[in-house]
């Protein structure tokens, strides 16, 4: 023991050590203090990850402000005076400032890790193996453990194109010092979709690409056609399936990209482009060889379903897996990967109802399984309800969009849902618990929501459902004729 002492120092007095300390990280350095593992958390930048500083504090905020000015544009509907209003861009990057560093003070997360005794290394540099058990920072830092837990996250996907270095991610366009005149954003995912949604509410001119048929491709299609819609009548112009990209130019005015369809050569220039075409596991520092890990094919790190990676004593969490890239999806994985790295491999990684919604203009969002996805291995009621007929959107001027609710006709239970428009997220959401619940739509139907709501508009959903499968609801089915949700 003298010697393996000696050699360490103290760093063997290390039982887990976790790198990265993004919402993975931190949940996973909780868990591991919490079931009484002596937890080192190494980070190469500051606390809180990407989701504090770069992705959906600071995004949320963003999309806050494009909001309100969508809001004052609707006042004078409502008999309301003010002249037009103007964005101040330095001001709002001030403000967003602000927030991330309001929600990072008010953490209790990294104060409960403090009160655990989590020795923490922040600022530390990117960390590598340099053996299975130990790894190195930039800065110097060399660490060891029994265990490790990787929740090092992930980086903007890089394209093997001429002059890629030209473009931006977008981490540098929520960097931005002012709003640029122009813009193309090129892929058109939930990250494309904010940024294109989000400038264009401060009055860039945006050209949103995607090379594949559809924007939006993980949502459920009748989702994507509306968005789509509600972009181009927003002044955004959308092109689908444009073809592939050459090369990336500058141009007099900023830069031009240069792409090919149908062996035709076309080109857009704008004053910034942004390309937002997928999300890499952040491995590239790493050196996984030298502890012996593997990667799958798509480059993330392969882990079995409690978490280890093919070194069985090194785990790994979050968006470095390729699995759901989510907050809370990364806090769960974060969490499950210590409980196993601790206690051994007790805890497999629960498949649960993962409700995702994008802050864009229109808000999107889903929860349970897309209409095509239902349809191959379920017999399927859909009921769709229209924004433009209930009550609670009518009153806030909010009618464009529509809740689809998915329900297996044999067991009458919810299995999806998928909203877009205002408060989209927050509907689908409710939607989640009733799934995760394993509700029958007639029950979903029988709650008596508070009227006019945005989740009264989910339990009309599920009314015109439970009547297409003729289950009786009573009142909610006179209550449905009576005044349309």
């Amino acid at each position: 023991m003298l010697t393996a002492l000696a050699r360490y120092g103290d760093h063997h007095m290390t039982d887990v050590l976790v790198i990265g300390a993004g919402p993975a990280g931190a949940a996973a350095a909780l868990r591991s203090a919490d079931l009484g593992a002596r937890t080192a958390l190494v980070t190469s930048a500051a606390f809180g990850g990407m989701a504090a500083n770069d992705g959906p504090v600071p995004v949320r905020a963003l999309a806050h402000a494009g909001r309100l000015l969508r809001d004052a544009r609707q006042l004078d509907q409502y008999g309301i005076t003010i002249s037009e209003p103007v964005l101040d861009y330095s001001r709002l990057l001030g403000r967003v400032r602000e927030i991330v560093g309001d929600v990072r003070t008010n953490s209790s997360l990294r104060r409960q890790i403090d009160s655990l005794g989590v020795t923490i290394h922040e600022r530390a540099g990117v960390a590598r193996f340099v053996d299975p058990n130990s790894i190195e920072t930039r800065s110097g830092l060399r660490l060891s453990a029994d265990k490790i837990i990787i929740c090092t996250g992930g980086v903007s996907r890089r394209l093997p194109i001429p002059g890629f270095e030209l473009t931006c991610t977008h981490s540098d366009a929520w960097g931005l010092t002012s709003v640029p005149p122009s813009m193309l954003v090129v892929g058109a995912g939930a990250t494309g979709m904010q940024v294109a949604s989000i400038f264009n509410a401060f009055g860039s001119r945006v050209q949103l690409f995607e090379a594949g048929p559809r924007i939006l491709a993980t949502e459920d299609a009748d989702i994507s056609v509306a968005a789509a819609a509600a972009l181009r009548q927003s002044g955004i112009a959308v092109h689908e399936a444009f073809g592939a990209i050459e090369a990336f130019e500058k141009s007099a005015t900023g830069v031009r990209m240069i792409f090919t369809k149908d062996g035709c050569r076309f080109d857009a220039e704008a004053s910034l482009v942004v390309v937002a075409t997928g999300w890499a596991a952040e491995t590239s520092e790493l050196n996984v060889a030298a502890a012996g890990i593997e990667l799958n094919q798509r480059k993330f790190v392969k882990v079995d379903e409690y978490l280890r990676t093919s070194a069985p004593h090194i785990f790994a969490a979050g968006d470095i897996t390729g699995h759901l890239m989510l907050v809370p999806q990364a806090v769960q994985g974060g969490w499950t990967a210590a409980t196993n790295a601790v206690t051994g491999p007790t805890m497999p990684l629960a498949d649960q109802v993962s409700p995702m919604g994008s802050f864009t203009e229109p808000e999107y969002a889903q929860a349970g399984l897309t209409e095509a996805k239902a349809r191959e291995s379920h017999d399927i009621v859909t009921s769709i309800v229209h924004f433009d007929v209930t009550t609670r959107t009518l009153i806030d001027g909010r009618t464009f969009g529509f809740c689809k609710l998915i329900t297996d006709r044999k067991s009458c239970k919810v299995i999806g849902c998928h909203v877009i428009g205002e408060r989209a997220v927050d509907i689908a959401e409710v939607a989640a618990i009733a799934i995760a619940a394993g509700m029958r739509v007639d029950d979903l139907a029988q709650i008596p929501l508070a009227y006019p709501t945005y989740g009264g508009i989910l339990a009309r959903a599920a009314v015109m459902a439970a009547g297409q499968l003729g289950l009786g609801v009573g009142w909610a089915n006179q209550l449905e004729r009576q005044s349309g949700g």
